[in-house]
């Protein structure tokens, strides 16, 4: 069986498309989750953590999370990347792509830079820091289980990998 080549342009033309994203994952000194409460109310992921789409192929997901961490909380991340995991969202009837996500580690955030948080009007209308238990009522089952993931992968230091359908 042969093989005909395929200029670049055609074949990736015809293959699935898919958006990514990236985050990062905070906490407080006391290990409690930082989360966002999105605008939208109809939002399926109503909660989330800071950041957001890769827009420009230019831009690495690493510098996605960071720059969108800063546009959304005023918070400027100077860590190192620190990976807890991916995260892969099917196409969904109202998003037609695959959505590929990359989970980084914020680390822990002091009583006095939560209190420096800004958040976005535009985007976010609330934050708050709960333990895992606190923020079920919150979360569909998959949602809640998502957060446990990570949160295991940052206690273990084993990246983990979540998928939803």
């Amino acid at each position: 069986m042969s093989q005909k080549w395929i200029p670049p342009e055609q074949y990736s033309a015809a293959l699935p498309k898919a958006t990514v994203f990236s985050c990062l994952m905070f906490t407080d000194d006391a290990g409690r989750l930082l989360q966002l409460k999105a605008v939208e109310e109809q939002r399926l992921e109503r909660w989330q953590w800071p950041g957001g789409n890769l827009d420009d192929p230019a831009e690495s997901p690493w510098q996605v999370a960071v720059r969108e961490c800063l546009e959304e909380t005023g918070i400027e991340y100077r860590g190192a990347p620190r990976l807890l995991g991916t995260r892969y969202i099917a196409p969904r009837p109202y998003w037609p792509y695959a959505h590929l996500g990359y989970i980084f580690d914020g680390g822990a955030l002091s009583q006095a830079q939560l209190r420096t948080i800004r958040l976005d009007p535009s985007e976010h209308t609330a934050w708050e820091v709960r333990d895992l238990e606190g923020w079920r009522p919150e979360l569909t089952p998959e949602q809640y289980e998502c957060v446990a993931a990570f949160l295991h992968a940052r206690s273990t230091g084993v990246p983990c990998y979540h998928e939803r359908f």
